[in-house]
């Protein structure tokens, strides 16, 4: 299975590259998660619209072909770990290739969102970009020791 994270941003704090690197690393090569990270667009005094638009379409420009589009949104469907893993598993039955996408600190646009397979929420709060990268990635972690029955996770 192929999953791809594209997330607007490239300077995260240390600690969160860390956590993020630790994880990726773990994965086995049938199970393999990537990173892209995409510049944002400047915080010029354009309305936060236009450059929600304008990262939306380099996110778009970024999803591998044919991918299952997976929008992380604060109004999103929640999610158990269990249910993931469950979502993730016939992802990779029907050989379908997720990818998760992060929007700029503006969100993404409505139009983005409703083109999206998947509206996925991570927590009810908002969170700080670095911190939705780890937590998405551990749960990717997660969600693959669940399928793979391995000791990582616990119910």
């Amino acid at each position: 299975m192929k999953i791809s994270i594209v997330a607007i941003g490239q300077r995260q704090p240390r600690w969160a590259d860390d956590a993020v690197a630790e994880f990726l690393r773990r994965f086995p090569a049938d199970f393999s998660v990537a990173l892209r990270q995409l510049k944002p667009e400047p915080r010029d005094g354009r309305p936060a619209e236009r450059i929600r638009g304008a990262e939306g379409e380099r996110l778009r420009a970024a999803l591998p072909a044919g991918c299952i589009t997976v929008a992380l949104d604060e109004r999103g469907r929640d999610l158990t770990s269990t249910a993931f893993a469950e979502q993730l598993g016939r992802w990779r039955d029907q050989g379908d290739s997720p990818a998760f996408v992060i929007g700029g600190p503006d969100g993404l646009t409505d139009e983005f969102r409703r083109g999206a397979h998947l509206l996925l929420r991570l927590s009810s709060m908002t969170l700080p970009h670095a911190l939705a990268r780890v937590l998405l990635v551990e749960q990717l972690y997660r969600a693959w020791s669940i399928l793979s029955r391995h000791p990582y996770h616990r119910d």
